[in-house]
């Protein structure tokens, strides 16, 4: 019987949409010790009210003068994280949520549940907004006919999330290229492990095997990565994007996607 409450030391995994935050879950959730479970979708949202909650002095004074002090709304926001994340799926040793953007939300996270630790997704802007476009997956106030306005806004979105990783520190947020772990598994995945204080499992390396198993992997028909994810690791996305962006924002990336520079990619 296990029993989870706020100092439960959950796994949350975020980063950009297409950055493999489904790839990451579903090797995880191969381990014996680990329940990821789909998106609940819902977190994030929680997560952004709450702290539109916080940002507005107006609104800060309405909730002190109405008696819900900063406790009260964290314990009410992190009851429902709870129960979302513990409902949704089988019980586990460790349980992890992978919602992408939860990871905006990190520093605050934390003071909801402070033994948690999380894992920062990073992959090339260019070949995520290539595969953004292609597969036609909406972002909220993402133009998916403009690589240049995508370029730009997932810049903007992964500065945010680099600042709440950078703040949360390399105890507790762990950087995940996608490029690297897709080259070499097995280093990665011995890395993030370690991170999370978890026994060495060959499993996480051929998450396929577990998908739809009892016990395994359970995929959402509606998550537009669980097509990909029933397949083996392979390395063909990395370079797909490569010939498809137009000239002109090409030359101008360094100002179009100031991130990628910071990341390494340029």
């Amino acid at each position: 019987m296990h029993v989870y409450n706020t100092d439960s030391p959950f796994i949350f995994i975020g980063g950009f949409p297409r950055s493999g935050t489904t790839l990451m879950r579903a090797m995880l959730d191969a381990h014996d010790e680990v329940r990821c479970g789909e998106e609940t979708r819902v977190i994030p949202r929680i997560l952004q009210l709450a702290t539109q909650w916080n940002k507005s002095a107006k609104e800060s004074n309405r909730l002190r003068e109405a008696g819900l002090t900063d406790d009260i709304l964290g314990s009410a926001v992190s009851a429902f994280v709870l129960e979302v994340i513990v409902k949704h799926g089988e019980a586990a040793p460790r349980l992890c949520n992978k919602d992408p953007f939860t990871l905006k939300y990190g520093v605050y996270l934390l003071n909801l549940f402070p033994k948690s630790k999380f894992i920062f997704m990073i992959r090339d802007g260019r070949a995520v907004v290539h595969s953004l476009i292609t597969r036609k997956v909406t972002v909220t106030g993402f133009d998916l006919t403009s690589y240049r306005q995508c370029l730009t806004k997932w810049s903007n979105s992964m500065k945010t999330m680099m600042g709440q990783c950078d703040e949360l520190g390399p105890s507790k947020c762990l950087k995940v290229k996608y490029e690297d772990l897709v080259l070499d598994p097995k280093k990665q995945m011995e890395r993030i492990l370690d991170y999370l204080g978890l026994p060495w499992e060959e499993n996480v390396l051929h998450h396929e095997d577990f998908v739809g198993k009892p016990g395994g992997i359970s995929l959402s028909k509606v998550e537009r990565s669980s097509d990909q994810v029933v397949n083996p690791i392979n390395k063909q996305a990395i370079s797909k994007w490569v010939g498809s962006i137009p000239q002109d924002v090409i030359d101008d990336m360094e100002n179009v996607a100031p991130m990628l520079k910071l990341l390494g990619y340029l």
